[in-house]
């Protein structure tokens, strides 16, 4: 489950799966094709070779194909989200979405299959006769009943793991969250009485999974739309619901939440009210999942129970039931170990693996998340954070063990130790960088000024940044103007967007004395001041965050980067002892690299290399990141000896003659020797322990031709250039700028807040 507040118009979703091209997966060839030996290898006569083996043996195919690796995500449309009943095609952007989160979280190659029959048989069939070219099913958005014979028969019909991450993925999270619970106040699970709202796919399995871990049968009321699920009740009944009827007096919500110990909801918003949280015991357990919004909020909870432990699918909210906590790294474990099935042990495995990472110390990336400070297991932390990096190498292994232990693996990992090793390096940093930022961010929200504010990607991105719960949003520009752009692009009248007329605000005057004061010196009149509080709308901006009317500020869609930051500097000073420059993040499958200075200098002399490696060095800790810094150069320690590699090995002088440093940096050297370990073994003086993670480039030029070819040819994503430096939080998005650029340099401003509260209060 996800938060899934609309922050784009209809239009831009259009276009984020139309352009640049349709759809949001593709093939690309592990093998080089590039010689007529690659192509006789790839295709006729080499392929003839492990065909052969694969008909004297089928689970060569393991061997000689992609099968080991690739799932598909199969549906017919009957259950689309919460869209209902749309069919085979519609369904197709969801299996596309839900094969990206795979490959995304746990480099697991998916494709998606659309089935246009909604004739449970005729499913089945086609399932079972095309199962066999993949290594596991992901079952989704099938209706419920259909969805359980679905599964149930195509378990028993195929020799891989066949999978309905709508029932099982909810059950497993929350069945993790349950268990931490439970042991926070107190409970045993087979004393406790649960409660489950929904007696659909999720909840079902919800139900099956508890019961499974040891939660006696009469302990849990299911309700469905009819009310409590009794033994003897006849309307609204099937088999699936049935089998966990019991005898109880309890006929509605409110009946059976008196007493009860535990609340799970996978119904509708607002169905739980605060009497019926009064009624429950001491300490309640209470699961909210609706989607998007749960069936009462973790406020009004509290409002009625400061005892209580609320979980809910939302993303704002602490211990957040999140799928994407499950279904990759369930198949990253069951396809490891070649599984024929996934199993309740497998399923439990996963649940109890869940459990445990939530009790132990948090890494950096999650720390940096909660502005430094660790999340400890307690009522607020049961259940991990979706961007632990340590997910992709905790969880897999137990499923895996549990496969092994039960019988259904293939092939048994011998070194579990060297498993989560070749696991933690599938890590894909890119889904997890942003969304840490946002986390910290939503915790301490801001106040962000949205310069070009009557452009409408920039009304677009404010209104998005205000939707996601980041802060609040002042856009300059003219009211009428704004508001003729706001219809135009689909923003609702009842957006909150703060509209500021620079001509005609209040503070005018005082921004126009300020600026005075700073640039009297420098050649500017009373009037020039005042012509720009007019009409830069980047003075006014940079006047409001200066004189604390606003916390921070992005811009830069309409002018070129040097002309925006240009404007800044006349009302914004670098920050005392640093000096202004760019970083750019970039993010690659299983690295994160940090390169400076790709905004700000062009040629910088020594002593500004030395204080970009700090500043560097200290931006890639606030985004969770232990600092190795490499100074790149063309030579390496010398060699070949270069005059222009002097200022650089001048700058290592430096730095060495400063105490306070903390982390590793090395240099000059060439970009081969900071990041290839290889190649690092001819120089065993090196001081950095492991590949440099940050490269502080000697000239602005070759900065931005080494971000531009990691972009471009190498397939990376780059955040950035993140301006830092100054003394108030001011980002520059690039001109032209897509609103999801925007919303990113608005959130970086708002990050940079943050973590200067936090600095502050610390």
């Amino acid at each position: 489950m996800a938060d899934n507040k609309k922050t784009f118009t209809d239009q831009e979703a259009l276009d984020f799966h139309r352009l640049p091209t349709p759809g949001k997966i593709s093939i690309a060839p592990t093998k080089p094709m590039a010689t007529q030996r690659d192509l006789s290898l790839a295709y006729s006569p080499g392929v003839a070779v492990p065909v052969k083996a694969i008909a004297d043996d089928p689970d060569k195919a393991y061997d000689y194909t992609s099968k080991g690796n690739m799932v598909a995500v199969i549906s017919n449309g009957t259950a689309i989200l919460g869209l209902g009943n749309l069919g085979a095609m519609a369904s197709k952007p969801v299996m596309e979405g839900k094969s990206v989160l795979f490959k995304r979280f746990a480099d697991v190659d998916s494709i998606d299959i659309e089935v246009t029959t909604q004739d449970v048989e005729e499913f089945i069939t086609t399932v079972r006769n095309i199962g066999p070219t993949f290594g596991g099913i992901n079952l989704e958005d099938i209706k419920s009943p259909e969805c359980f014979i679905i599964e149930s028969r195509l378990r028993d019909d195929l020799d891989i793991p066949v999978f309905h991450d709508d029932q099982h993925g909810t059950a497993i999270i929350a069945a993790a969250g349950l268990l931490n619970a439970c042991e926070l106040t107190g409970r045993s699970l087979e004393d406790i009485k649960v409660v489950v709202n929904g007696a659909g796919a999720a909840g079902l399995s919800c139900i099956a999974l508890i019961k499974q871990l040891g939660v006696p049968h009469e302990n849990v009321i299911a309700l469905d739309r009819e009310g409590v699920v009794y033994r003897g009740r006849e309307k609204g009944m099937d088999q699936f619901k049935s089998v966990h009827a019991v005898d109880t007096k309890a006929r509605t919500l409110a009946d059976a939440m008196k007493g009860a110990d535990v609340f799970m909801g996978l119904s509708v918003a607002g169905a739980v009210t605060q009497e019926m949280v009064k009624s429950m015991a001491k300490k309640p357990i209470i699961f909210a999942m609706a989607n998007p919004d749960p069936e009462i909020t973790p406020e009004a909870v509290h409002e009625v129970r400061k005892d209580a432990i609320v979980a809910t699918g939302r993303s704002d909210y602490p211990n957040q039931v999140n799928n994407v906590l499950g279904f990759p790294y369930i198949f990253r474990g069951a396809l490891d170990v070649r599984a024929r099935t996934i199993n309740e042990a497998m399923k439990v495995a996963a649940a109890r693996a869940l459990a445990e990472l939530a009790k132990q110390d948090v890494p950096d990336e999650v720390a940096a998340a909660y502005h430094g400070r660790r999340p400890k297991f307690g009522p607020d932390y049961i259940i991990p954070a979706p961007f632990d990096p340590r997910l992709i190498s905790e969880i897999p292994p137990f499923v895996a063990q549990a496969a092994m232990d039960s019988g259904v693996a293939r092939r048994p990992i011998e070194d579990m130790q060297a498993y989560k090793h070749s696991l933690a390096q599938r890590l894909d940093p890119t889904a997890a960088m942003m969304q840490r930022v946002q986390t910290v961010v939503r915790r301490k929200p801001a106040c962000i000024v949205f310069a070009e504010g009557e452009e409408p990607s920039v009304i677009r991105a404010a209104y998005a940044f205000q939707e996601l719960g980041l802060g609040r949003a002042v856009l300059i520009g003219r009211e009428e103007t704004v508001k003729t752009n706001m219809a135009h692009v689909g923003v609702p009248d009842t957006a909150q967007l703060n509209i500021v007329n620079a001509r005609l605000s209040e503070h005018n005057g005082l921004y126009a004395e300020f600026l005075y004061k700073r640039l009297q010196r420098f050649g500017f009149l009373h009037r020039d001041a005042q012509r720009l509080v007019n009409l830069d709308r980047n003075v006014f901006g940079a006047c409001m965050v200066a004189m604390g009317h606003a916390d921070g500020m992005v811009t830069g869609v309409t002018r070129n980067y040097a002309t925006a930051l240009d404007d800044v500097l006349k009302v914004i000073d670098p920050a005392p002892r640093e000096r202004t420059m760019g970083m750019s993040v970039v993010l690659m499958k299983g690295r994160t690299l940090f390169i400076s200075d790709t905004a700000v200098a062009e040629f910088p002399d020594s002593p500004e290399l030395a204080q970009i490696v700090l500043q560097s060095a200290a931006m890639a800790r606030q985004f969770g990141v232990t600092p190795r810094v490499a100074l790149i150069s063309h030579s390496t320690f010398g060699n070949p000896k270069m005059e222009r590699s002097e200022k650089i090995r001048d700058a290592v002088s430096i730095l060495d003659r400063r105490e306070e440093i903390d982390f590793e940096y090395e240099g000059e050297m060439n970009v081969d020797v900071a990041l290839n370990p290889d190649m690092r073994e001819l120089y065993p003086f090196s001081r950095l322990s492991e590949p440099a993670n940050v490269l502080v480039m000697p000239a602005l030029h070759s900065a931005s031709i080494a971000t531009s070819l990691l972009t471009s040819a190498g397939g990376a994503t780059v955040i950035g250039p993140v301006l830092t430096g100054l003394s108030k939080p001011i980002q520059i998005a690039p001109l032209g700028g897509t609103v999801s650029d925007i919303v990113s340099y608005a959130t970086l401003a708002a990050f940079q807040v943050a973590e200067a509260k936090s600095e502050a209060k610390a």
